[in-house]
């Protein structure tokens, strides 16, 4: 006969080690277990085949002190669950700064509205204090809950979640769970507005004078209302006399977005390469490279005469589809499929380089990449992409 046997109470040591021994001694066969622990409680689930009924293993687990329930299974809904196991299965990541039961009432609530059934529910992040002291109210809150469902999802079902992001101030991101979410190998990163939390154009532009006129280029062109390179071209125009001196200045308070060392240092650890696709400059690139030990850069490369900028920049120009170039060449020189990358930015010229790549994820987006994008993150910083690889805060290295 089939038994699903559902144990539950405060947790021990060999609790389970005591639950197998006794189901072998009655020649049980586990055909599916699942356990989890909550606040020192346990909940342990075991459907087993046993060739007798159930009568004396349920004395013999009471004996063991352990609160149990027997459950019979008919063998046609054996079959039913079998079938389900061939069913797509997705990973849907729950972000936010806290994690409340109307965010997952929200959450759990398309998904049983669309047909998905859960499978398992993890918390990815680390345990949250009641009491916060001086350490923990330096430091950003972040919380992360990692579903896994069976069935399929289409555009609805994003659209769905993506309301519920909107009136929940929440992040939600849907990928298939295989082979490739867990291999990726190569991260590549957009920098102004991505790793960086400025626009280095708009600070050169600030010290040259025409801050005004430069922002309202660039705000049009993150927003795909104007070409990439032709704006860029009449942004740099307006840079031109600017000392190169200047750029040092700049350069020396770059300022790192939330997560962004945590996240390469914990992707270094695990041995991705990673590599800047800017729009930006190369000269700032090269910072960061250094700061973050970052192993491909690519940007473009303002023209320097006599120690001032001419207002031109060298052909060829990075733009959306020279992005999208350099992250398939980067993935042929490593050798790697583009389902195994990820690639991160936040304005309409990234859209090429996120589409390309296995992991695309609208960062902190203009609205244009964010509604085209498949993933997108606006909540948390840039170290909760780590959620998404299915890393949790404790296998992370910290700054």
């Amino acid at each position: 006969m089939l038994v699903l046997i559902n144990i539950f109470g405060e947790d021990r040591l060999g609790l389970t080690s005591d639950m197998t021994i006794l189901l072998s001694k009655f020649d049980a066969v586990i055909l599916d277990i699942g356990q989890a622990v909550i606040h020192n409680h346990l909940s342990l689930g075991l459907l087993v085949s046993l060739p007798y009924g159930s009568n004396c293993l349920e004395e013999s687990v009471s004996q063991l002190g352990i609160s149990a329930k027997f459950t019979p299974i008919s063998l046609e809904s054996y079959e039913n669950w079998l079938g389900l196991q061939g069913r797509t299965r997705q990973i849907l990541t729950l972000l936010a700064r806290k994690i409340s039961a109307s965010h997952l009432a929200a959450v759990c609530k398309v998904i049983e509205r669309y047909g998905l059934s859960i499978d398992n529910i993890t918390r990815l992040s680390g345990r949250v204090p009641l009491v916060e002291d001086e350490a923990t109210e330096n430091k950003k809150s972040k919380a992360c809950i990692e579903f896994l469902l069976r069935g399929e999802v289409n555009k609805s079902f994003r659209e769905a979640l993506l309301e519920v992001c909107a009136s929940q101030d929440i992040d939600i991101a849907v990928q298939e769970d295989n082979i490739f979410r867990r291999h990726r190998r190569l991260i590549a990163f957009d920098m102004d507005s991505t790793l960086i939390m400025t626009e280095v154009i708009d600070e050169l532009a600030k010290v040259a004078g025409s801050a005004s006129e430069v922002s309202k280029i660039t705000e049009r062109a993150m927003q795909g209302q104007l070409d990439f390179s032709d704006s860029l071209k009449q942004r740099v125009s307006l840079l031109a006399g600017l000392p190169e001196e200047k750029m040092k200045v700049i350069a020396n308070h770059l300022p790192l977005t939330e997560g962004a060392k945590t996240l390469v240092r914990s992707v270094k650890k695990l041995g991705y390469k990673t590599a800047i696709l800017s729009g930006g400059f190369t000269y700032f690139g090269k910072i960061l490279q250094e700061i973050l030990d970052i192993d491909y850069v690519f940007a473009n490369e303002l023209e320097v005469v006599n120690g001032q900028l001419t207002g031109r920049v060298l052909e060829p120009i990075i733009d959306s589809e020279r992005k999208a170039d350099l992250l398939r060449m980067l993935a042929k020189k490593e050798n790697i499929s583009l389902q195994q990358v990820i690639a991160v930015g936040d304005g309409a010229n990234d859209l090429a380089m996120l589409q390309a790549a296995g992991l695309g994820i609208a960062f902190h987006a203009k609205p244009f990449l964010r509604e085209n994008a498949e993933q997108s993150i606006s909540t948390l910083g840039l170290d909760s992409i780590l959620y998404l690889m299915g890393i949790r805060d404790r296998d992370t290295l910290n700054p």
